[in-house]
């Protein structure tokens, strides 16, 4: 079911225990069980009620915040997703029920503590898949870098890397205004552009994540949080390009100052 795009493997469970998968035509009873490569399967009418109305999110995560797993005395994203953070047009009832839930919203693709900017959390494990399951869905930067980067090493950016002695898929990175620069990439090992940017004699000073395929944080306000419409969930699953304007969207708003 999961292979399929039907359901995360943790909703598949759910499901199968709630009697709501049918294969061929037959409920099925228990976990565990196979199906043919070509077997039809199908979810119950109102469990895919249930499943469509899973939430997906977007924040604008500041810095110190963790994506994910806090040790003491720090703060999980979930946390910010509050009634007075939520930003655009959505309904009351519908903004509490995420609120009173937010626990349960899962972070498709982190972002570190020391870095800020656009973050996917979501209950639909077909949009976490999505996102972070190898299937080619763009991430986009604006970094600012010290010294000023030259030519040379922005070619080099752009052509052949390795880390940990793996070789790194291609990444597009292009100038964006003094000192930046903007990195579009769809992998993400650990402190990737950190790393990249330090093989060639530059030092990230400030990282901001600006989009995840269509997704895009144009000017939610840092600490806040906006639901992303069914039409650019639409958009995700067709689709995991950014916007060939991103970089000089993100040139124009302007990034940071140099953080230490």
């Amino acid at each position: 079911m999961a292979s399929r795009g039907l359901c995360s493997r943790r909703e598949a469970e759910r499901l199968i225990d709630a009697g709501c998968v049918v294969v061929d035509g037959e409920v099925v009873a228990q976990q565990g069980a196979k199906a043919a490569d070509d077997a039809r399967i199908e979810i119950k009418a109102a469990a895919r009620q249930v499943l469509g109305r899973r939430a997906t999110i977007v924040m604008n995560k500041p810095l110190g915040v963790v994506s994910t797993l806090p040790e003491a005395g720090q703060t999980p994203a979930w946390k910010l997703v509050r009634v007075h953070t939520q930003r655009g047009t959505m309904a009351a009832a519908a903004r509490a029920a995420i609120v009173a839930d937010a626990q349960s919203l899962s972070v498709a693709g982190r972002l570190d503590r020391v870095s800020r900017g656009l973050l996917v959390l979501t209950q639909d494990g077909t949009v976490a898949r999505r996102i972070i399951g190898g299937n080619g869905v763009e991430k986009a930067y604006m970094v600012q870098v010290t010294p000023a980067p030259r030519d040379e090493q922005i070619r080099k950016l752009n052509g052949p890397m390795r880390l940990d002695g793996a070789a790194l898929l291609p990444m597009r990175v292009t100038r964006a205004g003094a000192g930046g620069l903007c990195f579009v990439l769809i992998e993400g090992k650990k402190h990737h552009i950190r790393r990249c940017c330090q093989t060639v004699g530059l030092e990230v000073t400030d990282l901001q994540r600006i989009a995840v395929g269509p997704l895009r944080l144009d000017d939610l306000p840092e600490g806040c949080w906006r639901i992303v419409l069914q039409d650019e969930i639409a958009a995700l699953r067709r689709d995991g390009r950014v916007a060939d304007d991103i970089g000089v969207q993100g040139r124009s708003r302007g990034a940071r100052g140099p953080r230490r």
